[in-house]
């Protein structure tokens, strides 16, 4: 099942470096493509904040 429906996820991109994004299923969230941070996916809403993201090779 998906995280996000397929055709918003089509037409979204990181807000840090527009690439494009992929669904992580756990923990739930939408991994860049491209600088690779993590936004979470909470009650099925992405949070987009790149202060709220996981960066890569964190912890």
């Amino acid at each position: 099942m998906s995280l996000i429906d397929p055709e918003l996820l089509s037409i979204m991109q990181c807000p840090e470096c527009h690439s494009e994004l992929r669904e992580r299923p756990e923990p739930a969230a939408l991994v860049c493509t491209g600088c690779g941070l993590a936004y979470p996916v909470r009650d099925g809403v992405p949070v987009m904040l790149p202060e709220e993201a996981e960066r890569p090779n964190a912890g």
